[in-house]
């Protein structure tokens, strides 16, 4: 890749950010309670990352002959669920920072940030009613049997983590790591992006089993560095505190 596919990258990848954050911003309610529901949500969300998520989403649907607008509301839904996980992820490990930012509970208290992140759960199971209208029952229902199978992954990947850390284990093969990592990492950051690209652009395509392996070294290469830079980088370019992972056990 050059520097002029790069920087075309860069843009695409920060256009796809642009309109999942317009979507997700359109999906919030303007209504009670605002101060300690709707406004630390709409906040958190305006501190997202690069878009990762949703930018694979909307890609491989582009890529596999899809329309970006059939795909924004799931990437959108997508993204909400991130943020959602990152919250509690956050209480959960004790983190004091996330995207340079202090964490959530730090900010408002551990009880409403765990009210607002199921409530970001909620919104982003929400925002994928709206694909009934644009793409159907079948569909439709399709996406939210892949949304399920992302969630019960994620939390199964976190509560082998938390229990490796409850029972203060230190003799964790690597087989065990990358397990952990194939169901709390993978699944929701690579490999169920792809799989709903894919499946909103192709809907009679049965072979989404491709994207797995995929997204399984992808996702276990992307945990493997940000536990790494947990260690050895700095907290201005990490975004979190260093050692975080030490601290907890």
């Amino acid at each position: 890749m050059d520097s002029q596919d790069y920087n075309t990258f860069l843009e695409r990848l920060g256009d796809y950010r642009r309109q999942t954050i317009e979507a997700l911003q359109r999906s919030l309610p303007d209504k009670e309670p605002r101060r300690y529901l709707y406004v630390p949500v709409r906040e958190y969300l305006e501190r997202s990352g690069k878009g990762l998520r949703p930018a694979l989403c909307l890609a491989t649907c582009r890529a596999f002959g899809g329309r970006i607008e059939d795909a924004l509301e799931s990437a959108a839904a997508i993204e909400m669920l991130h943020n959602a996980f990152l919250v509690h992820d956050d209480i959960e490990d004790g983190s004091e920072f996330r995207r340079t930012h202090r964490t959530l509970h730090t900010q408002y208290g551990i009880p409403i940030a765990v009210n607002t992140g199921d409530a970001m759960q909620a919104l982003g199971m929400g925002i994928l009613r709206k694909n009934y209208s644009r793409l159907g029952p079948k569909l439709s229902w399709q996406i939210f049997e892949e949304f399920y199978t992302m969630l019960m992954e994620s939390f199964e990947g976190q509560a082998i983590e938390l229990g490796w850390i409850r029972d203060n284990r230190c003799d964790i093969s690597d087989e065990d790591y990358l397990r952990m990592t194939l169901k709390k990492t993978c699944w929701y950051s690579f490999i169920h992006p792809c799989r709903i690209g894919a499946l909103i652009a192709r809907p009679e395509d049965k072979n989404l089993d491709r994207f797995n392996a995929f997204g399984q070294y992808l996702g276990s290469a992307f945990q493997i560095q940000d536990d790494v830079l947990n260690l050895i980088g700095s907290r201005k370019k990490y975004g979190k505190e260093i050692a975080g992972d030490l601290y907890e056990g």
